[in-house]
Order: C-alpha cells, then sequence, then structure tokens
C-alpha cells in the first residue's frame, strides 16, 4: 500500500466544497456529544436511512464529521458542569471542572478547544504519513500486552491515593467491585447482581458516569447560589474575549504536551475496542507522572487538562485505520462506517487504497478539513459557553438532574438505568461529602471490566499459565515502563526531598 501524494490536492480541494455537510455535521455532532447518553454511534444508527440514501463519499464525510466533533462536545459539560458527555471525556472534569470553578470556564473551554482540534488534526496527519505501520499495531497488541495498557490507566487509582492513601485505594477498589458485577465471561455466572436481569450484562457505563460525576455534583452545588466561588463570579462578570485569546496562546505554549498525548491516543485507538476512556486515563497518568508539578494535578492544572482532550481526540483517526486497512472496526462508530460501506459495495483492505485511494484517503481528509474548520466555529462559542455557569444553582440543578436521568435512559432504554443514575449520585455525594475521590470509583467501573476480559482470554490460550503475562518481549518492555512510570513519581519526590534537606544544611 503505497501513496500516491499528487491525490491530496486535488482531495483536499474537492473536500472543502463539501462544507455543506460538514458544519451541520459538526454542530450536530457538538450537541450529541454534550448530552450525556448520547454519543457518535447511537445518532449515526438513528440517521442511518439518512447516510444510506446519500451518496457513499458524502455518507462518509458526515459520519466522520459528527464523529469528530461529538469528542470535542463531550468535554464542554465536563468542564462546565462536571458532567462528562461520554467515558472518552471521564478525565477531563479532573482539572477542566475545577478551573471553572474559579471563574476560567471560557479560558478552560478555549484550551480544551484547541487541544482537542490540534490533536486530532495532527494525529489525523500522522495517521495518513504511518497507515501501513500503524495498521500493523492491532495485530502486536494482544491480551497481554492489553493488560498491560489497562494497568497504565487503572495506575492512576494509586495516584489519587497519593493524596490519601487508604481513601483513595478504598474508592479504587470499590470501582473494581462494582465493574465485577454481571455475569462473568467464561461461565457466564452471574456476580452481585441481586437478582436484577438489568445488571447480567454488566453495570451500564453511562448511569455510572452521570451518577458519580454529575447528580452527586447536582447535589452539591445546590448547597450555594452557584457553581463559581465569590473570586470566580467576579472574573467572570468581567471576562471578554482576551480569555478566550489567552486560552489559546496557553494550549498552544503546551505544544509538545498535545503531540504526545495525542500520539498515545492513536496508537490506542488502533488496537480494535481499546477506546477513548482507556486513551484519555493513560495519557492523564502519564502526564502526571513525568510532570514537574504533580502536585497541581487535579487542582485545575493545564496539562491535567490538554492531555485528556488531546488524548481521546487523538483516537478518532486511529479507530478508522484497522477499518480502512484490514476491515476491522476499531469502535462502535467505525463499525457502522462498515455497514455504511457494505451497502454501497465497497470492499475495505488494502485493496480499497488501489481500486478507490480517493475514498480510502478521503476520509483523512475530511478528518482533517472538519478540524480545521471546528477551531473556526466552536472556538468563538467559548465566551458564551461558559456564561452556563452563572445560572443560579436553584435553577441548574434540577436541569442537570432532568437532562442527566434522561440521558441514562438513552442507551438502553430501561427505567431502570434511570434509579440505578440516583443511586450512584447518592454514592458519588457521600465519597465528596467524606473525602473519597470519585474519580477513582469510575476508573475502576469503567476499566475493571475490560481488565478481567483481557486477563482471562490470556489465561484460557495459555490454559492457565500466568507466566504468558511475561512471555512477550513487547509486553516485557511495557511491563517495565509500567514499573518505571509508577516510580518515576515516588523517586523524583525522594530527589526533590533531598536536595531541599541540603539546602537546609
Amino acid at each position: 500500500m503505497e501513496f500516491d501524494w499528487e491525490i491530496f490536492a486535488p482531495l483536499f480541494a474537492h473536500t472543502l466544497t463539501l462544507w455543506w455537510v460538514i458544519i451541520p455535521a459538526i454542530f450536530l455532532g457538538l450537541i450529541v456529544g454534550a448530552i450525556p447518553g448520547f454519543s457518535a454511534a447511537n445518532t449515526i444508527i438513528i440517521l442511518l436511512p439518512l447516510t444510506l440514501a446519500m451518496d457513499v463519499e458524502v455518507g462518509l464525510i458526515f459520519m466522520v464529521a459528527l464523529y469528530c466533533s461529538s469528542r470535542m462536545g463531550a468535554g464542554i459539560p465536563a468542564i462546565l458542569v462536571n458532567i462528562p458527555g461520554t467515558a472518552g471525556a471521564a478525565a477531563t472534569p479532573l482539572d477542566g471542572y475545577p478551573m471553572t470553578q474559579a471563574g476560567k470556564g471560557q479560558q478552560a473551554l478555549a484550551i480544551s478547544f484547541v487541544a482537542s482540534t490540534a490533536g486530532g488534526l495532527l494525529t489525523t496527519i500522522v495517521a495518513l504519513l504511518a497507515m501501513p505501520w500503524l495498521a500493523q499495531v492491532a495485530f502486536y497488541l494482544h491480551s497481554v500486552e492489553m493488560i498491560v495498557v489497562m494497568l497504565f490507566g487503572i495506575s492512576l487509582i494509586a495516584t489519587i491515593a497519593a493524596r490519601d492513601t487508604l481513601k483513595g485505594l478504598i474508592a479504587g477498589f470499590l470501582g473494581l467491585m462494582i465493574g465485577a458485577i454481571g455475569a462473568d465471561a467464561v461461565y457466564a455466572t452471574p456476580r452481585g447482581t441481586f437478582g436484577f436481569l438489568e445488571l447480567y450484562d454488566g453495570v451500564p457505563l453511562i448511569p455510572a458516569l452521570v451518577g458519580l460525576f454529575a447528580v452527586s455534583e447536582a447535589f452539591l452545588v445546590i448547597e450555594g447560589e452557584t457553581i463559581l466561588s465569590k473570586k470566580g463570579q467576579d472574573l467572570m462578570r468581567r471576562s471578554g474575549w482576551s480569555e478566550t485569546l489567552e486560552g489559546v496562546r496557553i494550549a498552544l505554549s503546551r505544544w509538545w504536551h498535545i503531540i504526545w498525548t495525542s500520539i498515545i491516543g492513536l496508537v490506542i485507538g488502533v488496537v480494535p475496542g481499546a477506546g477513548a476512556s482507556i486513551a484519555a486515563f493513560v495519557a492523564y497518568q502519564q502526564s502526571r507522572t513525568f510532570s514537574k508539578t504533580p502536585e497541581l494535578y487535579g487542582t485545575g492544572h493545564i496539562e491535567g487538562l490538554v492531555a485528556p482532550e488531546s488524548a481521546n481526540n487523538g483516537v478518532t483517526s486511529g479507530t478508522l485505520i484497522p477499518l480502512l486497512v484490514i476491515g476491522i472496526p476499531g469502535g462502535a462508530t467505525a463499525a457502522i462506517m462498515l455497514v455504511v460501506l457494505q451497502f454501497h459495495g465497497v470492499t475495505v483492505g488494502p485493496e480499497l487504497f488501489i481500486e478507490n485511494p480517493e475514498l480510502a484517503y478521503g476520509v483523512f481528509t475530511a478528518m482533517a478539513v472538519t478540524y480545521a474548520l471546528m477551531i473556526l466555529t466552536i472556538l468563538p462559542l467559548s465566551r458564551y459557553l461558559s456564561r452556563v455557569t452563572m445560572v443560579s444553582t436553584i435553577y441548574m440543578a434540577p436541569l442537570i438532574i432532568a437532562f442527566t436521568l434522561v440521558g441514562s435512559f438513552v442507551p438502553r432504554e430501561y427505567i431502570f438505568d434511570m434509579y440505578l443514575a440516583f443511586g450512584f449520585g447518592v454514592l458519588g455525594y457521600i465519597a465528596r461529602k467524606t473525602g473519597y475521590h470519585t474519580a477513582a470509583i469510575l476508573i475502576g467501573v469503567i476499566l475493571g471490566p475490560l481488565l478481567e476480559q483481557y486477563f482471562l482470554r490470556a489465561m484460557k490460550m495459555a490454559q492457565g499459565d500466568v507466566t504468558v503475562l511475561f512471555s512477550s518481549s513487547l509486553g516485557n518492555v511495557l511491563w517495565f515502563c509500567l514499573v518505571v512510570s509508577i516510580a518515576f513519581p515516588y523517586a523524583l519526590e525522594a530527589s526533590r526531598r533531598r536536595k531541599k534537606e541540603k539546602g537546609a544544611g
């Protein structure tokens, strides 16, 4: 599969002529991503008859634009009101929301938008340049390697626990226990379901997500007049376009951080089934591990916001590579795109790049054009979107609860899920009031079941031999990197302590 660089200039120009498809899809994706429970996948399913009726090229461009913008849209409520729109934005509020509470919501949105578009645009270009090699990642990252990748994300629990070891570990293990609820992957024996058939497939992610973050936050904010501090209210009243420009400047000054965290998202995105949530947590964990100021993470730190937003947008181009190159969809949205391609008689695989290169490369060109248009259309909205935080909690809290409960109903259409979201809201409220970190619980709920699946798959293939976890050369390299990333903060802290002691002496 060789590149024909001569097709790109006319292909890019042709894609720009389809702005009338891309721009409406951008705004639709922005709305879809911002509503908890909705996603690009289920929206595209709803609109599937429309996309099937379109020309295959127009339909794909519409889906790609919707997919990219929904990733960015999920970060908006995560930053403003502590409600991640999707699991991929679950790490965004860790530092995005504290910025909003300090009256820097407009700045935080601008940083998020720039990090998202820059990360997405960069990884799209890298995907085009390195597609033949990136397509091989899915063949090298098997169950053993994915177990270690998962542990990178789960080790964030230990990072959070560093502030209060006992409470952090209790919260993390509680999340892992909740994630274990449901029928086990081997014998389909129900565990911890308490007789509820709705839990046999495991704890649904959206109710857990919106409950722990959104509903619990609604219970907390109703205790005050607004979600902003007094200083934050003053800053918000005085804010103008300068805050948006300042956010852009700050984000661009972290260009290297955007590059390497978005590459993490790209590589993880290539692995079918890995997803944006894993990429976001791994990027956040790595960002904090190798930061010179790890203690600032979770308090409204810029790099803590840039890392997950760059990574979860880096995933978008990664998920399409295995779809187009080897015919294996990298996620739910890519699977729906495969249905549309098959409906139009398009065969995916290496032949696609030879027989119809305009369509194969056109998908990534459309993604690049979408990200370029997004920064022009969405960035000016940051000033107006941030004003939501000025609304009184008398109105804000009921709206948050209403929207999130409806959002928790949408994916499976079970009333049970609304009760479950409310139950997680109570759990999250108690955890916050008693000093337990809800993010640690959520990490366990999201990554625990995935870790179990890959572990059981590895054990089944090795007939129960645990040493298979150390049988892969690439896996062993990843194990070494995991140990280093966990030990590095402690070694760095010890080094700083020794320097202080020498300075004092």
